[in-house]
């Protein structure tokens, strides 16, 4: 076991002092044991820790959602089936984002060719097209 200060914890894991102190508060990674002077020991399980933190956020997981990924059973197990649930949620919030996204580009599309004209109409942007509803609406 590797015994790190805050400052060695922060370089290994890639992330600010002041982040790994928060993720603390918030319960995230356990109050380390303090040597008698005082500093923060940070052992391996806290970089492993962060590493996942690190890694959920990547994907988009909130604080709350990663706290629940890290929440264990008592044998000390993380759930399969949190896991799961809580990736399949996420997903379809970002498949909503995609559609959204797409629906963005389609009318911008729709914006450029409709200035490609250049006949002025692409000004006020008040085509049935353009404001996301159907032709003709």
């Amino acid at each position: 076991m590797a015994a790190r200060t805050i400052g060695r914890l922060a370089e290994a894991a890639g992330v600010n002092v002041e982040t790994i102190r928060y993720y603390e508060r918030r319960g995230l990674i356990d109050q380390p044991e303090r040597s008698p002077q005082g500093y923060r020991h940070y052992d391996d399980a806290a970089l492993w820790r962060l590493s996942f933190i690190r890694r959920a956020k990547d994907l988009g997981f909130s604080l709350a959602e990663i706290a629940a990924l890290l929440e264990t059973d008592e044998s000390g197990a993380r759930s399969s089936a949190r896991v799961l649930a809580t990736a399949s949620s996420r997903l379809a919030v970002v498949e909503q984002e995609l559609a959204d996204l797409e629906a963005v580009r389609t009318r911008l599309r729709a914006l450029l060719d409709l200035c490609a004209g250049a006949d002025g109409a692409c000004l006020s942007l008040d085509s049935p097209v353009l404001r996301g509803t159907p032709t003709g609406a």
